[in-house]
């Protein structure tokens, strides 16, 4: 995509997997997005919780959670 001033923005495409990340005491859920990027595909892990805040749209098309195992 590009903004008003004619730069290009990297927006996610979509989410192409999920895991949850064991911590000491918590389990934090993590899902790996792939974006539009002009260099080529680009992978990032992103927190769930904020991503599904900032791209709910991306969460309509995804499979369900994994289930964390203990």
């Amino acid at each position: 995509r590009i903004d008003d001033q004619l730069h290009f923005v990297e927006e996610p495409v979509e989410i192409m997997d999920r895991e949850v990340k064991r911590l000491k005491q918590s389990h934090v859920p993590l899902v790996k997005v792939r974006w539009n990027s002009k260099r080529g595909p680009n992978f990032t892990w992103e927190r769930e919780d904020k991503f599904k805040g900032k791209y709910p749209h991306l969460f309509s098309k995804t499979a369900p959670s994994p289930s964390a195992t203990s």
